[in-house]
């Protein structure tokens, strides 16, 4: 999922930082969001693979020992 969304991230960023705006072609503008969106949906990729990760560690389990000694 680190993939993936590195993946998305680095998508998002080359499609808002490389189009220049023209206000004659709205389409470019269109892509440009496009762009924000999937660059914005890339951290929440990210975000959830980090918490994903986290529910899923294998914790020691927990040893009680209720014998008291007096």
């Amino acid at each position: 999922m680190f993939i993936i969304g590195g993946a998305m991230f680095l998508a998002g960023l080359v499609m808002f930082y490389s189009i220049e705006l023209d206000p004659t072609e709205p389409i470019w503008n269109h892509i440009k969001n496009m762009g924000t969106f999937v660059g914005l949906s890339g951290i929440g990729v990210i975000v959830a693979g980090i918490l994903l990760y986290l529910i899923s560690r294998n914790q020691p389990p927990i040893q009680e020992n209720f014998e008291h000694k007096e």
